[in-house]
Parts: C-alpha cells; structure tokens; sequence
C-alpha cells in the first residue's frame, strides 16, 4: 500500500485516514489520483483530514455525505473533529421528546 488516506466521492473536502499519522507528507487516494498532503497534526486511523482549505461555515463532506458544518476555517492538512465541526446527523443522546 503507498497511500495513507482515502476520498471516495470527488467531491469531497476530507479523507478518512487509513493508519496513525504524524505531521508530515502522505498520499491521499481518490479512485485513479494521488494527492500528496501535508499533515499538521496527528492523527488518528479512522478519522478525517481536510484535503483543502474549509472555511468556517462550510458543510464537511465524507464518502458524498454532508456530515457536519465546520465551526471554524480548517486549513488544509489538519485534522476534522468535533472539536472543528458541528455534526448534523441526530444523536440519540440528545433526543427530545415530541420532537
């Protein structure tokens, strides 16, 4: 495997990373195209890096879902969490009644 990341739909603005990353360079798949990507920070298998600057606002986009809308401009590289995006999928922890 020579890619660290991947991004299912083209028209996404993250991919889901495919191992534990440190700062530094990796490869981002997206069907027949490689991106090379600075990574800012680490981060963790499984979870999402901005593959372009978002800024605050914008609908954070996985697998061509809107998953959530960033609470602040993610740069390029960094790390997309619930600590930079407002998820918009329901939580059963938070269900109200009569709602």
């Amino acid at each position: 495997m020579d890619y660290q990341g991947i991004v299912l739909d083209p028209l996404d603005n993250v991919a889901t990373v495919i191992t534990h990353l440190q700062p530094g360079q990796i490869k981002i798949v997206s069907g027949d195209n490689v991106q090379v990507l600075t990574i800012l920070e680490p981060v963790k298998f499984g979870h999402k890096v901005a593959i372009k600057d978002i800024p605050s606002g914008t609908p954070i986009r996985k697998y061509g879902v809107d998953i959530g809308v960033s609470t602040c401009a993610i740069k390029t590289g960094a790390w997309v969490h619930t600590h930079n995006v407002a998820g918009q999928r329901g939580r059963g922890d938070q269900h109200t009644e009569g709602a």
